[in-house]
């Protein structure tokens, strides 16, 4: 049986910089505003082995985060040398050490295209060139050129699955079937009751 769209979900995750800038309430607030409901919520220091399945589980998924990176360097007018796969690895070394620092809080969303949405209020992945109004361009001002010249992660205080079939894997990486709530919020009445029964009085 095919799904309602309303049940999508998606995997967010608030990074250590987020974290460490008490950013949280403000960052699952701008979810919650949209009309997301939170199902599944944590709050840890990720393991190695979390982290490499999170960014880098296969050849392929390393290639196309390095081909991504390229392509968004180009952007921003830096020129990288480095094969994808290169590049890709560069980053996901780097990410393991800054993901494991502090904190992150983990959550799966659910809701209408669930992950567009969440990924249309991140912004985009650099926070110098995120737009106005997204969590990336309204909370920090960290750049590719700034987190190559000090040899880190760019610090863009959030991640966001990218499609339906990274979403379902991420999700697998942070949580078991049964930490993943199933309720109803008021406010969906409003967002998916299809003739708005009940609510005249």
């Amino acid at each position: 049986m095919k799904k309602h769209p309303r049940e999508e979900k998606t995997l967010v995750l608030v990074k250590p910089d987020g974290v460490q800038r008490s950013l949280v309430g403000e960052i699952i607030s701008r979810f919650e505003k949209v009309g997301l409901k939170i199902v599944a919520l944590k709050i840890l220091i990720p393991t190695e082995k979390q982290i490499a399945a999170l960014y880098g589980p296969s050849k392929e998924e390393i290639r196309a985060l390095g081909k991504r990176s390229i392509e968004n360097q180009l952007k921003s007018g830096i020129e990288i040398k480095a094969s994808p796969y290169k590049q890709g690895m560069k980053i996901v070394n780097k990410l393991k050490r800054f993901m494991r620092a502090g904190p992150v809080v983990v959550m799966i969303l659910q809701g209408n295209q669930a992950i567009a949405i969440a990924r249309k209020l991140a912004g985009g992945t650099e926070p110098l060139n995120s737009d106005v109004g997204t969590i990336r361009g309204d909370f920090t001002i960290d750049s590719y050129q700034m987190a190559d010249a000090d040899g880190r992660a760019v610090r863009n205080v959030v991640h966001c699955s990218g499609s339906q079939k990274e979403a379902e894997r991420e999700i697998k990486i942070w949580f078991t079937q049964e930490e993943i709530l199933k309720y109803k919020l008021i406010s969906e009445k409003i967002l998916y009751d299809v003739n708005l029964d009940g609510i005249l009085e």
